[in-house]
């Protein structure tokens, strides 16, 4: 099997599509904070302003989500095809989420009438907490694995979903993309709308590392399969470890005001979350709850060594395009927000 950099190619493709899943986590998850916030904001020009300081990003921070989708396809087609089916609802249900979030954005501010404003405003919240907790329920499932059966089928009721680990980690995912938002929409924002935030910013993520550790108490009690790895290789604790000690840094910058600190490191603490579920899970993608043999691997799930290789030489100059395109769109829409007759 071809190498590169010690690592074969389907361990690459891995951390590739890892990647760019967690920078949609990262990018995304500060809109749908933002968004899961807007109703808490009572004033008319208050709602504009939070929707202006993510007006210019939210569509690009999108990018991340589609090409991470295509590279799951193109490079394990057998985990799309088994993860699409098992989880077709809560897939369905995030594109239709997806969608009234963009026109509420959109339509928001086409028309004068307060019914109209506050019925664009009630749809974007939904939306943006209901893609929140639905990103939750896929990774949760993910966690704890799904029915598939041979060849990939899955076998289980289509509302296998909504059990109460994937349940659980949707909250949990809500309350970071919370936190998360919060956070950007401090550095963006000034006067009574700053301090409104500053008190949402300090809920957040009390809520966040209250069902954080319900979370991890679930798993470590009924799960426990997910601990295997880091009870072969003790030495991994390390990841986790810093995870909790960027969990616990947030509130102390929050404390301080020193929000831009505060969203860097919940960034930070999504990226080691992530890797957390990678180090759980690798080599496996898909879980089988039927039995083992059915596993969805790296390995059996692999588009050709060829296709690959390909794939890989194009990641790697696409990506520091994207990486630069998102550098400098958060670069020329940097500073606080001010309203004219362009926004929203």
């Amino acid at each position: 099997m071809a190498t590169l950099f010690g690592l074969d190619y389907p361990t690459l493709w891995f951390l590739v599509i890892g990647g760019l899943f967690s920078g949609y986590a990262i990018l995304d998850g500060f809109d749908l904070g933002a968004g899961a916030l807007h109703l808490f904001f009572k004033k008319e020009k208050s709602r504009r302003i939070a929707l202006n300081a993510v007006g210019p990003v939210w569509d690009g921070n999108e990018v991340w989500l589609v090409i991470g989708g295509g590279a799951l396809f193109a490079g394990f087609p057998v985990v799309y095809a088994s993860l699409f089916s098992g989880m077709y609802i809560p897939f369905m249900l995030f594109l239709l989420f997806l969608i009234f979030r963009a026109i509420s954005i959109e339509f928001r501010s086409k028309e004068e009438m307060k019914w109209w404003r506050t019925t664009w405003d009630i749809s974007y919240s939904v939306a943006s907490t209901a893609l929140s907790v639905l990103l939750g329920v896929v990774l949760g499932n993910v966690l704890i694995g799904i029915e598939i059966g041979p060849q990939g089928n899955f076998q289980g009721h289509w509302l296998e979903f909504l059990n109460p680990y994937a349940l659980l980690v949707g909250v949990t995912t809500l309350a970071l993309f919370s936190t998360h938002g919060a956070l950007y929409l401090l550095m963006k924002t000034e006067g009574r709308l700053y301090a409104k935030l500053s008190i949402l910013a300090r809920r957040a993520i009390i809520f966040f590392i209250v069902t954080f550790s319900l979370v991890t108490l679930y798993t470590l009690i009924y799960i426990p399969h997910l601990t295997d790895r880091f009870k072969d290789l003790p030495w991994l604790f390390v990841v986790p470890v810093l995870a909790f000690l960027s969990i616990a840094n947030i509130p102390r910058l929050i404390s301080k005001r020193r929000f831009r600190d505060g969203f860097i490191f919940s960034a930070i603490t999504m990226s080691l979350l992530l890797i957390v579920v990678a180090i759980e899970l690798y080599p496996v993608m898909l879980l089988s709850t039927v039995d083992e043999a059915y596993n969805i691997t790296i390995y059996n799930a692999a588009a050709s060594e060829k296709s690959l290789g390909i794939m890989l030489t194009i990641a790697a100059i696409g990506t520091p395009l994207v990486l630069a395109y998102t550098a400098f769109v958060f670069w020329t829409f940097r500073g606080k927000v001010e309203l004219d007759e362009t926004s929203y």
